[in-house]
């Protein structure tokens, strides 16, 4: 019985031993799990034990932002990716795992960790909760990397304008000729273009009286002293203004395009204004805007807006491309603004039922100074005998607009020498006609571009009449075998200037009554149909 029970004893010590083991293994493995995948958990203050390296990053750390998290993996990254993991830092914390938590999450009593908490916190990470975060970013060395890229503030891409649009808070000051984006102080860089609000990109002569802004966005600027709902448009009144049609292709075609969306909610911020200017093209002001004009020049406030556009979108000369308007503009869609700023009273011209009971009205856009037409009591009397009504004016920058427009609104047909005077051709109703006589001097093509083409795109029909030599005023200042008369391309080769003294600063012109009035017949034809 006794030998039985030893040989028991000696069967069960194995057991026994192989019990210790697995107990022993099962510890050993959980205490390595604890060291490889979550250190913090083995602070031990009172033993005297501290957690040697960071915890590793983890999605969560990435989410977040956590500084040391994505520190300590830069190298492995750097070595998988090929370049160093950038951050977003969270500038407002919100739920802070304190330090008294780890620790009680250990098991370590609250009351020995005082001694080890200075180097606790240069150690340990504290996960951070945010609603948002900031492009304020971290490289792996612990140094401020600049924001991301956003879109630059001007697009200098456009061969006629720039345009800098904003959105946020910024700040227009006339007295230091800027216009400023704010943005977080802890912006590093400032961007900043110098631009002139005035499209004529390039022409140096012009943007000589354009003053230039400087368009930025930076962390400093002046305080608000006014601030304002509705956006605003920044342009300038300088440059070639005073002339007709550069009133016309310069700041008006280009100021509805930007500024006609708006729908009257926006502010007008003109800078080198011309008193004059804008008695003159008040109503056209008033309609693209409900409030009054801003001169930038002559305030001396502080304009806070929240969205602004510095400069005018603008096309080819008195032109609107529909693919780059916005809202799809037209020219028809101009002269319709126009004549409705001016209260025009045709909207368009009839037909030949319209004309039953009263003749057609033809103006003549007079001239004074050059490409006059020095026989235009001739003329009148040709047209009147056609059946016309005839009215000749003078139309310059100068004229009242609202004279000027409720005459030409009057009219069926306007005919005029290549010149400035046939802007006003804006206010002829749809399907009016409009006639063009272009000087001697190979002219046409530039005829063409400011006036001809402007015409179709308003809904007018367009007739061209070009005068011949014996028509010119030339012929009495050149002889006949002169290259004014058998090269004339060469002054243009030469430079605008010698082409704009030659041809059109220096020539008269004297219709043959019999020719035109061909062209007269057939903008009676284009009426009747």
């Amino acid at each position: 019985m006794a030998s039985r029970l030893r040989l028991t004893r000696n069967a069960n010590q194995p057991r026994r031993f192989r019990f210790v083991l697995l107990i022993l293994g099962c510890l050993v493995v959980t205490v390595t799990f604890l060291v490889v995948s979550k250190p913090q958990a083995l602070v031990l203050p009172k033993l005297g034990f501290t957690p040697s390296s960071p915890p590793p990053p983890s999605d969560h750390d990435l989410v977040n932002g956590d500084d040391h998290g994505i520190e300590g993996a830069a190298d492995s990254e750097e070595s998988l990716q090929g370049e160093k993991k950038e951050k977003v830092v969270d500038s407002t914390p919100k739920e802070d795992t304190s330090i008294h938590e780890l620790t009680e999450e250990s098991g370590a009593r609250s009351d020995d960790l005082n001694s080890n908490q200075d180097e606790l916190r240069d150690r340990l990470t504290l996960p951070t909760v945010s609603n948002y975060t900031i492009d304020d970013r971290t490289q792996a060395d612990g140094e401020k990397s600049q924001a991301p890229e956003r879109k630059p503030l001007c697009d200098v891409s456009d061969r006629r304008a720039d345009i800098c649009e904003m959105a946020g808070d910024i700040r227009i000051s006339g007295s230091s000729s800027s216009v400023v984006l704010m943005e977080s102080p802890r912006t590093e860089e400032t961007e900043i273009w110098h631009v002139h609000p005035y499209p004529r990109k390039g022409d140096e002569a012009c943007l000589k009286g354009v003053r230039k802004l400087a368009v930025k966005a930076s962390s400093e600027a002046p305080r608000c002293t006014v601030n304002h709902d509705a956006p605003a448009v920044v342009f300038s009144t300088g440059g070639y203004t005073g002339n007709l049609f550069h009133d016309y292709s310069d700041v008006l075609v280009p100021l509805f395009l930007t500024a006609r969306p708006f729908d009257g909610e926006v502010k007008l911020v003109v800078t080198d204004s011309k008193s004059w200017w804008i008695t003159k093209y008040l109503p056209v002001l008033q309609k693209l805007s409900k409030y009054p004009v801003i001169d930038l020049d002559m305030d001396k406030e502080v304009h806070c807006f929240k969205q602004v556009t510095v400069g005018l979108r603008a096309h080819n000369e008195f032109h609107i491309d529909p693919k780059r308007s916005p809202n799809g503009y037209t020219m028809i869609d101009f002269a319709k603004f126009m004549r409705s700023a001016l209260s025009s009273e045709r909207e368009t011209l009839l037909n030949i039922e319209d004309l039953a009971a009263r003749k057609p009205r033809l103006l003549i856009v007079g001239r004074k100074q050059s490409r006059v037409i020095t026989n235009t009591k001739e003329i009148v009397e040709m047209a009147e005998e056609l059946g016309f009504e005839v009215v000749v004016d003078e139309a310059d920058a100068g004229s009242d607009l609202a004279r000027v427009a409720r005459t030409v609104d009057s009219c069926d047909v306007m005919m005029g020498v290549h010149g400035t005077g046939l802007t006003n051709s804006v206010f002829l109703p749809l399907n009016a006609i409009l006639i063009q006589i272009v000087p001697w001097g190979r002219l046409e093509l530039k005829a063409m571009q400011d006036y001809g083409n402007p015409a179709k795109e308003m809904g007018l029909g367009y007739l061209e009449y070009s005068i011949a030599i014996e028509e010119s005023s030339l012929k009495e200042k050149y002889p006949r075998d002169h290259p004014v008369f058998t090269d004339p391309l060469s002054f243009h080769n030469r430079g605008y200037h010698v082409m704009r003294a030659t041809f059109m600063d220096d020539q008269n012109v004297k219709l043959d009554a019999r020719k035109f009035k061909e062209v007269l017949w057939k903008a009676l034809e284009h009426l009747i149909q």
